[in-house]
């Protein structure tokens, strides 16, 4: 088996390391099902149980984020069996085929019975979101350990996650465009109808995505970790005193959660301030695809400043352009979709650069004999998952707190000019709260600490 690589460093040569492009598209294509499953329930969800299904902010809030503390519990878990099978088996395929059921987990989340509706349209809604939550749970730990599984240094480790970012990136994009256009009819059916065209892309992805993790690690090589006499909880303590590990994954928890908040609030946005909901698929649309060309573009940065720096402008250039949105109605569509197009190269370098220092976090605690990878990629996933309802949640309080009154399919609901004002100030001001408190836990990330630029 391939020894582990040692701890790069920004000014460090990856050449003699690189991969083959065709297996990194190969590998890259299972984040298609992921971005899937990442942007739609994050951005119709909301939406769906308050203006079709009769429920209340408040109780669609919690039915977001409630099961989010199944995944906080089962992502730690998850790593962990990994690792274990990693070791045995000298592979982590065995969770990811039990991940590929996922899009159906989609596609019964919204094929929602006919005489449900309010309390027990969220029952069952969130009863499929926790099935889904452990479906992706089984095939996300596995996948974004492969690159930590990888001996490669480094950039290497930054070029394979560019790759799967831009496949995330049409996966993100796809259906971001895709879904609120299937549903524009509001009813149940175009949801049911919705969920299962890309229930079919999801499943296809995942198992493309499994041929190649196959492929990397056949050919690359698998770095099989020493067993150790801890294990499980000892795992996650080990990866938890890691203080640069810690202070990147408490960032990337506000990061994330100011990112679902903001494709949660797109349709309220467009709806009650812009008042054009055809605005929703371009905004959504605006975010998403300048990832499909900033992704090298944030790379070739890493690889001349670092991945903090770059990460710390990312989070920076969030910033100034949710504040630039606070007009609201007072700037043109034009406009708006300019800031969101800003605001969505800023999106690709919180991702890849995010994502990218992991395998880095790894590499580094390996040096200290203390890394496990599929806990720390646990961990990471969990904080993702729990970023991904947190942000729904915090804008649903904003509107609850505002006075939004929900409503069922076919009927419309008067809203306040409070209620407005909370939509608009949940999708511009939070935000930049949220996205300031990320920056400062950041600053406090000291991974690119000994690197040569």
């Amino acid at each position: 088996m391939a020894r582990p690589a040692a701890v790069g460093s920004p000014g460090e040569s990856d050449n003699s390391l690189r991969t083959r492009t065709t297996d990194l598209l190969v590998y890259a294509t299972g984040s298609i099902g992921m971005g899937v499953w990442i942007t739609v329930p994050g951005l119709l969800l909301l939406y769906f149980l308050t203006r079709t299904l009769g429920v209340s902010p408040l109780l669609a809030g919690l039915t977001l984020v409630l099961p989010k503390i199944v995944d906080v519990l089962i992502h730690p878990l998850f790593g962990y069996l990994s690792d274990r099978q990693a070791r045995r088996a000298g592979h982590r395929r065995g969770m990811l085929r039990a991940g590929l059921p996922l899009g159906l987990a989609m596609l019964a989340m919204f094929t929602v019975p006919q005489g449900f509706s309010g309390p027990s349209a969220a029952l069952w809604v969130g009863g499929w979101l926790v099935t889904g939550n452990l479906l992706f749970a089984a095939f996300q730990v596995p996948y974004l350990t492969t690159p930590s599984d990888l001996p490669v240094g480094y950039h290497e480790r930054t070029r394979v996650f560019m790759f799967r970012m831009l496949m995330l990136t049409v996966g993100l994009l796809g259906a971001g465009a895709a879904a609120p256009a299937l549903v524009h009819a509001g009813g149940r059916a175009d949801y049911a109808r919705m969920a299962l065209i890309l229930a079919v892309v999801m499943i296809a992805a995942g198992v493309i995505g499994l041929a190649g993790v196959r492929r990397l690690t056949e050919r690359r090589g698998f770095r099989v970790q020493a067993e150790v006499s801890h294990a499980g909880l000892g795992d996650l303590r080990n990866t938890l005193r890691d203080s640069s590990f810690r202070a990147l994954v408490l960032s990337y928890l506000l990061t994330g959660t100011t990112t679902h908040l903001f494709l949660a609030a797109v349709p309220f946005y467009t709806e009650y301030v812009v008042r054009d909901k055809d605005l929703t698929a371009i905004l959504v649309a605006g975010f998403l695809s300048p990832a499909l060309f900033a992704g090298p573009g944030w790379m070739w940065l890493s690889r001349r400043i670092g991945k903090q720096r770059g990460l710390l402008l990312a989070q920076g250039i969030f910033i100034a352009g949710s504040l630039a949105l606070l007009p609201g109605s007072a700037a043109t569509p034009a406009v708006s979709v300019a800031i969101v197009a800003v605001l969505g190269i800023a999106f690709a370098g919180l991702q890849l650069l995010a994502f990218a220092m992991v395998p880095d976090a790894v590499a580094a605690a390996e040096t200290r004999g203390s890394a496990r990878a599929g806990s720390y990629t646990g961990v990471w996933t969990a904080t993702d998952a729990f970023g991904s309802a947190l942000g729904p949640y915090a804008y649903s309080a904003v509107l609850t707190l505002g006075g939004f009154v929900s409503a069922t399919e076919g009927h419309a609901a008067a809203q306040s000019d409070t209620a407005r004002t909370a939509i608009l100030l949940g999708f511009t001001v939070l935000p930049t709260l949220l996205m300031v408190l990320a920056f400062l836990f950041q600053r406090r990330c000291a991974l690119d600490a000994g690197a040569t630029e």
